[in-house]
């Protein structure tokens, strides 16, 4: 069971980690300290326009309308807010690492696991908020996107697969071409 557990979940969190990485710049001005290397910056903008690609391919796959968008600005928010929050514990993290001994590594590492377990519940309220107003037909292409083996987030284009990994005829017809 442990197995089973950590399998799932380290890689949830490096996905997490690289999807929803760095604070958006162009959002809230520069996150990073101007002593940052410009390699650094590179990253943390790649990460950046990865996270606004996300909010992008969730608003035209469910086809988010005007009147839910003050629904869907609440949802896009928290994920750029988590977004900042993770960046920032990961790359202290990163910056205290090299000097921590083996038990402050481990402490460190849960307190990532918390922060993202935190950002999640976040974002699961925020993304309820907006699945309450959704139509019907934009419920089954979220619960579709949202049922993504192995990816907590679903992957825009990409359905829902049935325990063989095959998906299902109905969502074929909700996936990008």
């Amino acid at each position: 069971m442990k197995t089973s557990i950590r399998s799932v979940t380290l890689p949830a969190l490096i996905a997490f980690a690289l999807a929803t990485g760095p604070a958006l710049a162009q959002h809230s001005g520069p996150q990073l300290p101007t002593s940052t290397p410009p390699s650094t910056k590179d990253h943390a903008q790649k990460h950046a326009d990865a996270v606004e690609r996300r909010i992008a391919d969730l608003h035209a796959q469910l086809k988010i309308t005007d009147q839910q968008a003050k629904q869907w600005d609440a949802f896009s928010q928290t994920m750029r807010d988590n977004a900042r929050k993770a960046d920032q514990a990961f790359r202290e993290r990163a910056r205290k690492l090299p000097t921590m001994s083996a038990p402050d590594a481990m402490k460190s590492y849960a307190d990532l696991t918390e922060t993202h377990a935190d950002n999640m519940k976040k974002l699961a309220s925020a993304f309820s908020d907006l699945y309450d107003v959704l139509s019907p037909e934009q419920k089954q292409v979220a619960d579709q996107m949202y049922r993504h083996s192995g990816d907590h987030m679903g992957e825009p284009g990409k359905p829902a697969k049935d325990s063989k990994g095959h998906a299902p005829a109905s969502a074929s017809s909700s996936a990008k071409p």
